[in-house]
């Protein structure tokens, strides 16, 4: 991928090609930012351009031998670690290296739901299980085979599981020569934190909207009325950007669970809600995971329409969303938000700690019903 092919992050990309003009590429570098601020397009960039082998002052040529085998994540000095499921009792990232490299080649944009969705995770989580330390060192303790450096980009290291933490702090530590480590994370404080403390922090802005909105008119050939409209729902994330424009599916079905459960929250309808936790149980972690945090995205959105954002340009709603939070709005307010956010936030942990859903939805909206009554 070269940097003409991400859409801003002008100031970010001149800092990287910087780095390689003056021979300082630090050899461990955490890229990190919002949701969808396109940190993976720029590892896979900056990785491009640094074994580039005719570069020019602002990017890759694109056309040399390491450019070509870039461009299909193929180059043999080039290696990837990203979360994977357990199929069998050796799950690695190699494993799912043939399917990683088509999807990625699609688009740089997507999600770990996205991502687990497409290899058939169900309700299987993403991890980088135990069993990837023994395959980093083995990778990186080989010569390089073309390129002056030896590239890992490690895609969510706050997925690592502690062995494999340990093990690559060591290599970080005490790198092989001529290795550059690209970590590309979303939530950075999960990261153990002798990682961050060694690795050089390259913080990523969310996409400004004229440059998401120019993207999306190039890519999807909308009017430039509804690429602004997508822009600035979108609040800087390309992902998001891209899913209302590709299929607007999964946001409709979020909207509609949130919607089901807060009408017989409402009237307190416990023989729907069992069978609406039920529903919601059958759905796959990732996809739970989902709904919850879109929950999150409501309920921070009807605060700020409460508080009379909307003039302002702070509120950040569909048009489906925002008929619907017309009327759900006046019920969230400063003295509830946090209680609100407070038990998603903790249905979302038990989720992801492999929870029961069927209890988890259920004792949440058996919680709301407390709640709404008060």
């Amino acid at each position: 991928m070269k940097f003409s092919e991400i859409p801003g992050q002008r100031e970010t990309i001149g800092r990287l090609i910087s780095t390689v003009k003056s021979e300082r590429v630090s050899h461990a570098q955490l890229l990190t930012g919002p949701e969808g601020c396109g940190n993976l397009a720029l590892a896979l960039a900056y990785a491009q351009y640094v074994s580039c082998e005719n570069r020019s002052g602002v990017d890759s040529c694109g056309t040399c031998k390491s450019c070509v085998k870039y461009e299909k994540m193929i180059h043999p000095d080039l290696h990837f670690v990203f979360p994977v499921i357990k199929k069998d009792t050796d799950p690695v990232s190699d494993k799912f290296i043939d399917k990683w490299r088509e999807y990625a080649a699609v688009s740089p944009y997507f999600s770990l739901t996205k991502w687990l969705h497409y290899i058939g995770a169900g309700n299987a989580q993403g991890l980088i299980f135990t069993s990837e330390a023994a395959e980093i060192l083995r990778k990186l303790t080989l010569k390089s085979y073309e390129s002056d450096f030896k590239v890992m980009i490690i895609w969510l290291p706050e997925k690592m599981h502690q062995v494999t933490a340990n093990k690559l702090l060591k290599l970080i530590e005490e790198p092989p020569e001529k290795t550059l480590f690209l970590l590309v994370s979303d939530e950075p404080d999960k990261i153990v934190p002798t990682i961050i403390s060694r690795c050089q922090l390259v913080r990523i802005p969310s996409f400004s909207p004229s440059d998401l909105s120019s993207y999306l008119i190039e890519k999807f050939r909308i009017h430039k009325g509804r690429a602004d409209d997508i822009a600035r729902v979108s609040n800087g994330n390309i992902i998001r950007a891209i899913e209302l424009c590709e299929n607007e599916d999964s946001s409709f079905q979020d909207l509609d669970r949130f919607r089901s459960l807060m009408r017989y929250v409402w009237k307190k309808d416990v023989l729907s809600l069992i069978a609406w936790s039920e529903e919601l149980s059958a759905i796959g972690r990732e996809p739970q995971k989902r709904f919850l945090t879109f929950s999150l995205h409501l309920f921070r959105e009807n605060l700020m329409m409460h508080l009379g954002q909307e003039k302002n340009g702070l509120v950040y709603l569909t048009g489906e969303e925002e008929a619907f939070s017309v009327n759900f709005h006046p019920f969230i307010n400063e003295e509830n938000i946090n209680t609100f956010v407070e038990e998603f936030s903790l249905a979302h942990s038990h989720i992801e700690a492999n929870g029961n859903a069927k209890i988890v939805f259920l004792d949440l909206a058996l919680r709301l019903i407390g709640l709404f009554r008060r």
